[in-house]
């Protein structure tokens, strides 16, 4: 989802400092997503997306706030909160799978420091 978010606002922002670590962002999520992907084929799982009405939500969050205000500001808000629910979920799941092998729970940290990152690389712009 966090690359989706991403794709949803990066032509948006008008300030190059935003859309560059948007677009640092994004290609480290991808990065992470193809050692994801293979991962998930080293253990012959096709993994799980996330559920369409989460999806659908965030979509219509984003788009509905973006209608009202198309601002660096409004961005950067939508993205931190974003970041924030990653950050949550991840963390989450690494503690209540604490027996996952060293590699998931290793590209889980990560990408927590990738939301973590972002979130505070961006706050200039709130």
């Amino acid at each position: 989802m966090g690359i989706d978010s991403i794709e949803d606002v990066v032509e948006k922002a008008e300030a190059s400092g935003l859309k560059k670590h948007l677009e640092n962002c994004k290609r480290d999520h991808e990065t992470l997503d193809c050692e994801i992907q293979d991962l998930l084929k080293r253990y012959d799982d096709e993994g799980k997306e996330p559920s369409a009405v989460s999806k659908g939500m965030s979509w219509v969050k984003t788009n509905a706030k973006l209608m009202m205000d198309e601002s660096d500001e409004t961005i950067a808000d939508l993205m931190t909160d974003g970041c924030n629910m990653g950050v949550k979920s991840l963390s989450k799941y690494l503690n209540k799978y604490k027996a996952a092998d060293e590699q998931s729970k290793d590209i889980a940290k990560r990408l927590i420091n990738l939301e973590e990152r972002l979130a505070i690389d961006i706050r200039p712009y709130l």
